[in-house]
This record gives structure tokens, C-alpha cells and sequence, in this order.
């Protein structure tokens, strides 16, 4: 098998598979039981988060754990919005957002909230004159991905912030890093919000995070048992918890060498696609090498996936979450509807070889000229 969809998801990790499966047999006890079972559970829950606030350079208490990357932007978008609506009701997303952050904003405008988009430039990079324009007294909240999840665009988080808080010193900085958590070096203090998930670092699906800075206002979008955590309350999934301190860790080491391996095979891809006049390349100059995104302009998309994975290939159309769809990003960047809607994603990984992608060069020349020739 050759699998080049790690931007939909990632395998477990075997020593975090490992760790889960510890935890899962050997600490039965709630976090919540006063007795020997539960006390060593917590502890263990503590010592888990005390890891990943350490990783971070944050506090215990502004991580708030999640089932996963929706439910950390829910909570990061709809959760401040109602506890900072006396301060205003406005609030910029941009047009390189996950799918799931335009249905959040579709709900919110319901609510009363009113929602701007800023433009981006043709390289994918937020327009930052746009953006300053935007900002009100009534500005909130400003959610702008790290990470583009179809085309890898790469957003200077530190600029944008500064360009927030010179026009507005209330307005708030979210950021989903789901796409860039172990592919370069971030700075969670760049944001005053965070979001990030498990599966797509070699954890197991099921949990995710969400970073608030300690004076941040969150509103709680689930309501029950407080009794560690207001915000997000509920059971803590022990297992799950420390499987993710595990994959984060092992995520952040290695960053550059593992960012260093995996741009010489997207140097390759991109080389070879670049070779065709029927395949648009999408990726700017700003996007990271972990994701390359073109479009084909003989064949459509859903066909090359299905083409390649008769030989156990596999990529995807755009992300997991839209496949079929226009690819909103490729349609914000180059304003081409044709070319939008016939994309496919490559997503690599260090775990990719130099021999996946000759194979998978070979078998995708081979499969895209006979249906280039069908059609």
C-alpha cells in the first residue's frame, strides 16, 4: 500500500498504540473517585497534561481537552463569541478555513453575530490591508487556520496578530493548527486560542485540544459535571489523553529533519507534475511540503482516486471532510471554478519513502493517460 492521505488522517503510532492500550487495562479508576483507583488515574491525567502544557510552554489549566478538532472550534469560536457578546458581535474568518468553520459562522449569524470574510492574496497569504480594514470596535474574534488543509498555505500567525491588535486590543486570535502541529516549529503565544487534533499526528481519532489563554473568556458549548473543568466537562478519556501527550511529543521532535526529508520528495512530485500542460499545480511559494495540491484538467478527480487505489494508491479529492466538493481553497486563491472543482490533494509524510512516490509517479502517469485517451 502507498498512502499519501496523511492530511485526512494519520496511522497510530505503535509506541502510542502502546501506551493507549497500558492505560486502557491497567487504570481502570475515574479521574473523578476519591478512592486508590481514581486518585492514581488523575495523577496520571496530570501528569499527561503537565507534559503537553510543557511542550507548549503554557499552562496546565488553559489546555481543555476535546474530542477532537470540530469540537476544539466549536468551542474556540461559538464558546468565546457568546461570552464576549457585550463587547461586540462581529466577527473575520478567512476563505482558507476548514469546511466545518463556515457551518460555525453559518450558525452564529443565526444568533445575531455578523461575520466577515477577509480576502487573501494570489500566494494564499492573508491580505493583511483587508484584514486591518475590517476590524471594528465590534470585533471579537479572528479565526485564520496555520495551515491550509487543501493547498499547505502557511499564514504568519505573529504579523496577523500584530495587525489585530494595533487596530483592536480586545479582538482575539484563533488559529485551527490541526495541519501544522509537527510539520515546523510553531509558537502557540502567537494566538490567544489554538486548536489541534490527534489522528493527524499519529494519535488515535476520538481527541483533540483546544489552547485558551488563561484570560480568555470561553463560554461552555456542553453542560454537565464541572468538577475539573467548566468549560469542557464530562468523563476524561484517561487512555486517550495520554495517547495524545505521547503523539504530541513524539510529533515535536525531529520537526526539521522530518520537514527537511519530506521537501525533497514534494520537490520531486511537484517537478514531475510541472512536466504536464494538463496538470495545474496549485501550491504557492508560502505552502508547506507536507501537502501538494493540482488540479487535472482532462480527467476528473473522483476518477484518479478511484484509478489509483485499484493499484492500493491512495490520495484524496480535497479534504475528508468535502470530498466531491469545489475545493474552496483552490477556488479562493485562483478564482477558477473549473480548476476548483477538479482537484486532487497529496498528502506526505515522514513515514513516506522514496520509493512510494516512484511507484506512485509511475502508476499515476500510467492510469492518467488512459483516461486522458477515454476521454
Amino acid at each position: 500500500m502507498i498512502y499519501l492521505d496523511y492530511a485526512a488522517t494519520t496511522p497510530v503510532n505503535d509506541e502510542v498504540m502502546a501506551s493507549y492500550i497500558k492505560v486502557t487495562k491497567e487504570y481502570i479508576g475515574n479521574t473523578h473517585s476519591i478512592h486508590k483507583l481514581g486518585v492514581e488515574s488523575k495523577k496520571l491525567y496530570d501528569d499527561a497534561t503537565k507534559q503537553i502544557a510543557d511542550l507548549f510552554n503554557v499552562m496546565e489549566n488553559e489546555i481543555i481537552y476535546t474530542s477532537g478538532a470540530t469540537e476544539a472550534n466549536n468551542m474556540a469560536i461559538i464558546g468565546t463569541c457568546i461570552a464576549n457578546h457585550k463587547r461586540g458581535n462581529h466577527i473575520i474568518v478567512s476563505m482558507l478555513e476548514h469546511p466545518s468553520v463556515y457551518k460555525m459562522c453559518d450558525y452564529l449569524e443565526t444568533l445575531g453575530f455578523k461575520v466577515s470574510y477577509v480576502k487573501n492574496l494570489d500566494n494564499g497569504m492573508i491580505d493583511m490591508n483587508d484584514l486591518k480594514s475590517l476590524i471594528t470596535d465590534e470585533t471579537i474574534l479572528v479565526s485564520i487556520c496555520a495551515v491550509n488543509s487543501e493547498v499547505g498555505v502557511r499564514q504568519s500567525l505573529k504579523s496577523i496578530r500584530q495587525v489585530i491588535k494595533k487596530e483592536n486590543m480586545n479582538t482575539l486570535l484563533h488559529s485551527d493548527m490541526t495541519q501544522a502541529i509537527g510539520k515546523y516549529t510553531i509558537n502557540i503565544h502567537d494566538v490567544d486560542l489554538a486548536t489541534m487534533s490527534s489522528h493527524k499526528i499519529y494519535g488515535p481519532k476520538g481527541i483533540g485540544l483546544l489552547y485558551r489563554n488563561s484570560k480568555v473568556n470561553v463560554a461552555p458549548i456542553i453542560h454537565g459535571s464541572t468538577k475539573y473543568n467548566e468549560i469542557r466537562p464530562g468523563t476524561v478519556p484517561l487512555p486517550l489523553v495520554v495517547a495524545f501527550s505521547k503523539a504530541l511529543r513524539i510529533a515535536l521532535t525531529d520537526v526539521e529533519k522530518r520537514e527537511s526529508f519530506v521537501k525533497k520528495l514534494n520537490e520531486r512530485i511537484i517537478n514531475h507534475f510541472s512536466k504536464d500542460e494538463t496538470i495545474l499545480v496549485n501550491n504557492t511559494v508560502y505552502s508547506i511540503p507536507y501537502i501538494i495540491n493540482i488540479s487535472l484538467s482532462n480527467v476528473k478527480s473522483e476518477t484518479m482516486v478511484h484509478a489509483l487505489e485499484q493499484h492500493d494508491i491512495y490520495v484524496s479529492t480535497s479534504t475528508a471532510c468535502s470530498s466531491s466538493e469545489l475545493s474552496a481553497s483552490v477556488m479562493a486563491i485562483y478564482k477558477d471554478k473549473k480548476r476548483a472543482m477538479s482537484t486532487l490533494r497529496i498528502s506526505l509524510s515522514y513515514l513516506t519513502s522514496s520509493e512510494d512516490v516512484t511507484n506512485f509517479l509511475k502508476v499515476f502517469d500510467e492510469e492518467y493517460e488512459k483516461l486522458k485517451a477515454i476521454n
